[in-house]
């Protein structure tokens, strides 16, 4: 089959089976353009609660729809590459944060939303990129356990007064930028904002002029006046910038940050699974009630 052909054939299967077909920013680009929603993962998960379709097919990695069968459990929820995993989220397991939580028993966790729903079990609040400062400055306790990202633990742990214990996971995708690479960027266009993700290491957030979620930078890109900007986060992002900006200017902080995982769900797998409603995301009722009540924490918070 062609391109066309798989789109015309997934548009038919989408309506047929009442589904919504959601993408998240670092996906490939022909996804991207397919989907219902583009977004991040919380975001899309949220989306997905409220809109009144049974089936929800997730274009991410395994946690993210894992966090939309917590929110929508009345719902079927598929994953059209069920190996699409995510490497941060497994540098961490049920164990490790239990024997962690036994050593600081006065510690309350904070899980960012790029964990399984194991691990979000197991904690007090989530976080996400964006809201991660607020949501620990919010915890009853001053003692915070961090899981799983060092990096954004780093970042939030600048900004608050709270005794951080950070778990030592990170993304490598967001590891990959160099300090030398991103000034010679700087150099070569002076003019240019440069947005990094917290999730990058210390010594990139300190060069970047704008810290951002990838929900940040769409809005800060959207709204400032400024025409160009060096983009520190998966090069996915750059597709849905440069479409809703066609006036304005976007540039790698560098081609290597690709994630693997991100870009291993294709048409025709988004095709098969919606032709054999493949594969099913199931979360256990106990792991996803405390999970679910992790989240509500956090929107709470905001």
């Amino acid at each position: 089959m062609s391109e066309a052909d798989i789109i015309v054939r997934i548009n038919e299967l989408r309506h047929k089976r009442n589904a919504v077909v959601l993408a998240h920013n670092y996906q490939l680009d022909e996804i991207q353009d397919i989907a219902d929603f583009v977004g991040d993962s919380l975001d899309l998960s949220r989306r997905a609660a409220a809109v009144e379709r049974p089936v929800i097919v997730f274009c991410g990695v395994y946690f993210m729809a894992e966090t939309a069968k917590i929110l929508s459990p009345d719902k079927t929820v598929l994953i059209p590459d069920r190996e699409a995993g995510c490497p941060m989220a497994d540098m961490i397991s049920v164990e490790q944060l239990r024997e962690l939580k036994a050593k600081h028993p006065k510690a309350l966790v904070v899980a960012y939303v790029n964990s399984s729903a194991a691990i979000k079990a197991e904690s007090y609040i989530c976080c996400t990129s964006a809201n991660a400062v607020a949501v620990v400055d919010s915890v009853p306790s001053d003692e915070i356990i961090f899981v799983p990202d060092k990096s954004l633990g780093d970042y939030v742990a600048r900004r608050t007064d709270k005794k951080m214990i950070i778990w030592n996971g990170f993304c490598p995708t967001h590891h990959r930028f160099l300090p030398g690479k991103l000034r010679e960027l700087k150099e070569e266009h002076p003019a240019a904002i440069v947005m990094a993700h917290p999730e990058c290491s210390y010594d990139i957030v300190s060069l970047a002029n704008e810290v951002l979620s990838t929900g940040g930078m769409l809005r800060f890109a959207h709204e400032s006046r400024n025409r160009e900007f060096i983009v520190g986060t998966e090069i996915g992002l750059l597709h849905r910038l440069r479409r809703e900006n066609p006036d304005k200017v976007f540039y790698a902080a560098s081609e290597a940050a690709v994630c693997p995982n991100m870009k291993k769900i294709t048409l025709e797998k988004l095709l098969w699974s919606l032709e054999d409603m493949q594969y099913k995301v199931e979360v256990p009722e106990e792991i996803r009630i405390s999970a679910r009540r992790a989240l509500d924490r956090m929107l709470e918070v905001g």
